[in-house]
């Protein structure tokens, strides 16, 4: 069972994602921001934000799994694009948002202008909440 519950708002507007989250006594796991990279260091689909946002979940999923935790324990999740158009945050939000599944951790979503690595467009860090053993 998750350790955190997500809220909506009943005074806000309803954007499909949780304004809020709040975790139960655990430990809880901070991620370094996941990159679209390969075992090798090598940037995943140069130029493709959909790609690499799920790159990036995928490469969160592993990390979040080694730290004993999954996608339904993450409390909140931000993502980096480095694009300059509008469109191209909601591609990479939809390759987000396809991974959670039902699950709707509260969320940032953001425009930057460079990330460290070559030909890299999205970036993604989470706060995730295991139960306490």
């Amino acid at each position: 069972m998750s350790q955190i519950r997500v809220n909506g708002s009943d005074s806000l507007h309803d954007g499909g994602f949780s304004y809020s989250a709040v975790a139960a006594p655990g430990s809880t796991v901070f991620t370094a921001g996941i990159a679209p990279l390969d075992v090798d260091g090598a940037t995943i689909a140069p130029g493709d934000v959909q790609a690499q946002a799920r790159a990036c979940m995928d490469n969160l999923t592993t990390v979040l799994t080694e730290a004993g935790a999954s996608l339904a324990d993450v409390a909140k999740v931000t993502v980096f694009v480095a694009e300059g158009l509008q469109a191209d945050l909601s591609v990479a939000w939809d390759a987000v948002v396809a991974a959670f599944g039902d699950h709707k951790p509260a969320a940032s979503l953001l425009g930057v202008t460079v990330l460290a690595h070559d030909d890299q467009l999205v970036e993604i860090e989470a706060v995730a909440v295991v139960a306490a053993h």
